[in-house]
């Protein structure tokens, strides 16, 4: 009987507390539930939406301009910060000449013709170390013809800083030495290609072998693991006539080239298979 007692008891006494427990858990997983979402979004931000190429281009009476650099270049704020001061520097100096141009086209009775300024930044080389950037720059004063030049950006991504192709060597004298034979040998099969018959060694630069080292030298890469060449970008009139044009001699990296980088970088660099 006393047993019988206690059942109903305990019974109502369980049903009388069902409903706060109820509402103390439901609390309880909210407060929990709330907690972990917000320690979420402070923690792990959504990430950012990848980097878009960058072109500004702006045609006037005076100057056509344009400047343009590859999405690689625009992840990284160091670089979209250089290259934000370079472009409006140099559309500041070239949008002074054309209208200082036109003024005294103006003054002398003659046609003032619109001035060009157009920089292009195109990737060489994506690897897990490096980010090889080279520009063309086409400028056009109002002469006969315009000019173009070439410019090179080489990133380390270890470091994460902006170094060059000369501060990788272990001296540029050695890279020199290593590179000189095949590029000259190079150089001159281009130049014949171009001229319809062999070098003859004279006393100019159109025929003798200039120097690499006074001249562009680009780190490129095919597969995108590891620098595998460089290439050597001349611009016209330093290795033969305007009509020639520019001249780039891609030398793939060998023994000899690998063994004028310094250490601490050779994991950059393989041997060309």
């Amino acid at each position: 009987m006393r047993g019988g007692g206690l059942l109903p008891a305990a019974v109502l006494a369980l049903g009388a507390c069902s409903p706060a427990q109820d509402v103390a858990a439901d609390n309880a997983a909210a407060n929990v539930a709330a907690t972990r979402f917000a320690d979420r979004m402070a923690g792990a931000p959504p990430p950012a939406p990848p980097a878009e190429p960058f072109e500004e281009e702006e045609k006037t009476d005076f100057l056509e301009f344009a400047y343009a650099y590859p999405a690689q270049a625009a992840a990284i704020p160091f670089l979209v910060d250089k290259f934000g001061k370079e472009a409006a520097s140099s559309k500041a100096d070239a949008l002074k000449m054309a209208r200082e141009d036109s003024a005294s086209a103006k003054r002398s009775g003659y046609p003032f013709r619109p001035h060009s300024l157009e920089t292009r930044w195109t990737v060489a080389a994506d690897t897990p170390r490096f980010l090889s950037l080279q520009s063309q720059t086409y400028v056009y004063t109002g002469g006969a013809h315009g000019m173009t030049g070439y410019d090179g950006l080489l990133w380390d991504k270890a470091r994460k800083r902006e170094t060059s192709i000369k501060a990788v060597m272990t001296t540029p004298a050695a890279f020199a030495a290593a590179i000189r034979d095949r590029f000259c040998a190079e150089l001159d099969n281009q130049r014949a290609e171009k001229r319809g018959a062999p070098v003859v060694r004279g006393d100019d630069d159109f025929t003798e072998c200039i120097d690499p080292m006074e001249q562009l030298l680009v780190p490129a890469s095919k597969d995108g693991n590891l620098i595998d060449a460089v290439v050597v970008v001349i611009g016209p009139y330093s290795a033969g006539p305007y009509a020639e044009g520019s001249y780039e001699v891609r030398l793939p990296v060998d023994a000899a080239m690998r063994g004028a980088i310094k250490t601490e970088y050779q994991d950059g660099f393989v041997v060309a298979r």
